[in-house]
C-alpha cells in the first residue's frame, strides 16, 4: 500500500491551470524522481503535499486515510517534512541548534529553564552517525560545505520521525564531492524505509537515486514508470514535448 496517494488533484490560481487530475502514489522505502521544466508544476504539487495550500480539487490519501491539510504544521504532524533548496538554516547558529530549531530541549530549575545542550549535541550527534556524515554537532553552519548543510536539514527531518520527505532541488549549486555526499544520504533515508520525493532538474543525479520517475509537462503528468524503464534521452524528450507521453 503506498504511504502516500493522491488522486485526481488540480489546482487552478484565478484562470492558470496549475495542475490538471494529477495521480502521484509514493511507497514507503522509496525514492520518486520528479522532473518537468519551470511551470511545469512541480512546486505546485509538492506545496500541496507539504500543506502550503489545498488542491482545487481531487484527494490526498496518506496511509490508507483520506486527509486534508490547512497548513505545513498539519502536514509536518502527518509526517511530511520538505528540506527546500535554500536548506532554511540559521549560519551563526551550530549544527545541532539547528536541528533542534523550535523543537529545543530544555531543563528545568525550579521556576526557571535553560537550553539542554549536551542533550541536543549528544541526539545531533547519534542523527549524523545514522546518516553516515561527518558533520559535527558544534560545528557551525556558515563554516559547513553544501554536503553538511544537506546533513543536518536532513537530520532535522529524522529528528520528528518523518514518514515523507520532500527534497526540493537538493544538490544545485554544490560541488560534484558535494553531490555524491547527498545522493548517499538519500540512499540511507530509503534504507531506513523512510519515503523521498526528489525534485531536481539534474538528470544524472535522479536517474542515479531515483526507483521511480514522474514527469510533469504544463501541468499534466505524461510520465510514471520505474526508472530502469526509462532514459535521460527520453525524460529530455517529454520535458520539451517532444515526446507526448510514456
Amino acid at each position: 500500500m503506498a504511504v502516500l496517494d493522491l488522486r485526481g488533484i488540480s489546482k487552478h490560481f484565478g484562470a492558470i491551470e496549475a495542475l490538471a487530475g494529477v495521480d502521484f502514489s509514493l511507497e514507503a522505502g522509496q525514492i520518486v524522481g520528479l522532473m518537468g521544466d519551470n511551470g511545469a508544476g512541480k512546486s505546485t504539487l509538492v506545496k500541496i503535499m507539504a500543506g502550503n495550500f489545498p488542491p482545487s480539487s481531487g484527494e490526498i490519501v496518506l496511509e490508507g486515510k483520506s486527509v486534508h491539510f490547512h497548513k505545513p504544521v498539519d502536514a509536518r504532524a502527518a509526517g511530511i517534512e520538505v528540506v527546500y533548496q535554500d536548506l532554511a538554516l540559521c549560519n551563526n547558529l551550530s549544527a545541532s541548534a539547528n536541528v533542534f530549531l523550535g523543537r529545543e530541549r530544555k531543563r528545568r530549575f525550579g521556576p526557571f529553564s535553560i537550553l539542554d545542550d549536551r542533550s541536543m549535541h549528544d541526539r545531533s550527534r547519534e542523527l549524523f552517525a545514522e546518516l553516515k556524515s561527518e558533520t559535527r554537532p558544534a560545528d557551525t553552519v556558515r563554516m559547513m560545505s553544501g554536503g553538511q548543510r544537506q546533513a543536518v536539514a536532513i537530520a532535522r527531518t529524522h529528528l520528528s520521525q518523518a514518514k515523507i520527505v520532500l527534497m526540493d532541488e537538493p544538490t544545485a549549486a554544490i560541488s560534484v564531492r558535494q553531490v555524491a555526499e547527498v545522493l548517499d544520504l538519500l540512499r540511507r533515508l530509503r534504507d531506513q524505509g523512510m519515503a523521498v520525493v526528489l525534485i531536481s532538474h539534474r538528470m544524472p543525479d535522479v536517474f542515479s537515486v531515483a526507483d521511480k520517475i514522474v514527469v510533469l509537462r504544463r501541468g499534466h503528468k505524461v510520465a510514471d514508470k520505474p526508472i530502469g524503464e526509462s532514459s535521460p534521452e527520453e525524460v529530455t524528450g517529454l520535458i520539451t514535448g517532444a515526446i507526448k507521453a510514456a
